[in-house]
């Protein structure tokens, strides 16, 4: 079995391999992610899961041999890069601006094999489109807290579920990780998605 290090913090993405039969190693990166600003939206999402996998590649309680994933997620609307809201009015703002109308959830992925030194990195992109959900509805959501610990300020998976009326493209990605293009990934440094599962 190959192990997998989720250089990610986010319990979404946890969970998602965790349903695939993946049991990987989580070890924080702690990337400031301020240090990439500016960029389109789909840069940002690639270079961040970079920084991500980059800074926790090279730690000493990485397993040997182990293969390293980086993932950050960016949520595009009118093409601007809406990360996590910095709190709850910004949450409250962006789901006034997101309501009715659809996004691109972009999520950046970026595998090294600690063996080889070998990297790859892709985005996957999902588009997402939201009801028109009512001010109560999003006072009541934002109250939860869950969007305020989420890029884009929702989820798909848990309550913000609902407010989400269809999507184009890989449920996973919008949780945070495509299950498709991390096969691939593997792939293409050799190694087969099965190898990961947690037999």
């Amino acid at each position: 079995m190959t192990t997998l290090v989720l250089a990610s913090q986010s319990p979404a993405r946890l969970q998602t391999l965790r349903s695939a039969g993946v049991e990987p190693v989580v070890i924080v990166s702690g990337v400031d992610e301020s240090r990439l600003d500016g960029l389109p939206p789909a840069e940002l999402a690639l270079g961040l899961a970079e920084l991500k996998r980059d800074a926790v590649a090279g730690r000493p309680d990485v397993p040997a041999g182990a293969l390293v994933l980086g993932c950050d997620s960016v949520l595009e609307l009118d093409g601007k890069p809406l990360g996590k809201p910095s709190d709850p009015e910004e949450a409250t703002q962006r789901w006034r601006e997101m309501r009715g109308c659809s996004g691109v959830l972009v999520s950046g992925h970026a595998l090294i094999d600690t063996a080889t030194g070998q990297q790859v990195s892709q985005t996957a992109a999902t588009t997402v489109h939201f009801a028109e959900v009512s001010d109560e509805e999003i006072a009541a959501y934002v109250a939860t807290g869950e969007p305020l610990h989420v890029a884009g300020a929702f989820t798909i998976d848990g309550l913000g579920g609902a407010f989400v009326t269809r999507i184009e493209g890989d449920h996973h990605n919008v949780v945070g990780l495509s299950l498709p293009l991390l096969r691939d990934l593997l792939s293409r440094l050799g190694h087969a998605w099965p190898d990961l599962w947690n037999r």
